[in-house]
């Protein structure tokens, strides 16, 4: 099938394509012609449209699948990349190799999603205004506490967020690349692909900025229910994508109820969290403030071009870490970095810088961690 080259410019806000949602058909007719898919022909402007239509109308279908995501990011042999620990995935082991998220999902507050481990299993299951999360491996289940959901529609995966070892979706990948997308994103439609045995349109983002490390970003969406199936995070010069999460078996039938009943084996802790933000809800900040500006944490620069500056756990430089919420994984990850990284100096100060495929990162000798999807060269204006 010919590659469809129609590119449009990104100049407006995803939630104002459903502007022109109503102007979008129906779900389209799926055929196959030589073992591949054949949809009907949409614009960019269009699949945006069916994207946001989506997002905002939804509800989400009723499914169950397995998700897979794959991060080859070209980062050195660093502590906690090697897998999973004792009790699954941790926030650093998702940084390298593949992992497996399986999916049940009957409503905004009915959904499993099970992350599995070689000898153990870390569940979220959300049952009405119950939630649970269950760590097999240190026998211990969490009970939360779900609000209802404020007016207006809510996101699929109330969690968003999720338990930081829970791998991402397809849906909030997608989420995320599409906001970051703006005035420097060139928007195409690739070729047609199969995705879990469905056909899917491809829309790809390439970033104009040359500072960005990123050659495009692909999302694969269900040419029936425009949903997202996979996104691909390519590398400039690469042939393989460095980051990929999608499906690998997807099936839109209702889950048995079974899969939402859990009750703690006998034995285990039970403890009592915190509530669950509500669907499509992220912990409130401070007015005006933005995420994590409580520690120092900001973000600089917007689109493609965002670096993280962040202060930087003392326990990278040798010395006991006091500081609450940093654990020893992302410590030991960090002196890693130092240690795998090169001196580098400049108008900025000096520091120790690492680069990867896709992610530069800079540890600065007055304690700042930078880092993005951008050259060195952009992280240096930041430190700046």
């Amino acid at each position: 099938m010919a590659k469809r080259v129609r590119v449009v410019r990104w100049g407006i806000p995803v939630a104002a394509v459903a502007v022109v949602a109503a102007a979008v058909g129906a779900g389209p007719v799926i055929a196959a012609v030589g073992g591949e898919p054949s949809l009907p022909d949409k614009t960019a402007e269009q699949l945006l449209a069916d994207v946001a239509r989506t997002w905002q109308h939804g509800p989400m279908p009723q499914m169950s699948g397995t998700i897979v995501e794959t991060a080859s990011l070209g980062l050195p042999a660093l502590p906690g990349l090697s897998g999973p620990g004792p009790s699954g995935a941790t926030p650093v082991s998702l940084l390298s190799g593949s992992h497996q998220l399986k999916i049940w999902y009957a409503g905004e507050n009915r959904f499993r999603l099970m992350l599995p481990g070689e000898m153990s299993e870390t569940d979220l299951i959300a049952d009405g205004d119950t939630v649970w999360f269950w760590d097999s491996a240190a026998n211990k289940a969490t009970r939360l506490t779900a609000p209802a959901a404020p007016g207006g529609t809510a996101t699929p995966f109330p969690l968003p967020s999720g338990p930081a070892s829970m791998p991402a979706t397809p849906e909030q990948a997608a989420r995320e690349v599409l906001k970051a997308a703006g005035t420097d994103t060139a928007i195409s439609v690739g070729d047609d692909v199969t995705v879990a045995g469905r056909g899917a349109y491809q829309l790809v983002l390439t970033p104009r900025s040359p500072d960005s490390l990123i050659k495009d970003v692909r999302v694969a969406l269900d040419g029936e229910r425009l949903m997202p199936l996979r996104v691909q995070v390519y590398a400039k010069g690469a042939a393989e994508p460095a980051f990929e999460v999608g499906f690998e078996t997807l099936s839109f039938t209702s889950p048995a109820p079974e899969n939402f009943a859990f009750t703690p084996p006998p034995g285990a802790k039970v403890e009592q969290g915190v509530d669950v933000p509500a669907a499509g809800r992220r912990p409130e900040t401070a007015p005006g403030a933005p995420d994590g500006a409580h520690d120092g944490t900001r973000v600089v620069g917007s689109g493609w071009d965002r670096v993280l500056v962040a202060p930087l756990p003392a326990a990278v430089d040798g010395k006991q870490n006091e500081r609450k919420g940093d654990g020893p994984d992302v410590a030991a990850l960090l002196g890693g970095v130092r240690s795998a990284a090169t001196p580098v100096s400049g108008e900025w100060g000096s520091g120790r810088l690492l680069r990867t495929k896709v992610v530069s990162i800079l540890l600065t000798d007055d304690g700042r961690l930078l880092a993005g999807a951008v050259t060195p060269e952009a992280l240096y204006r930041a430190a700046r």
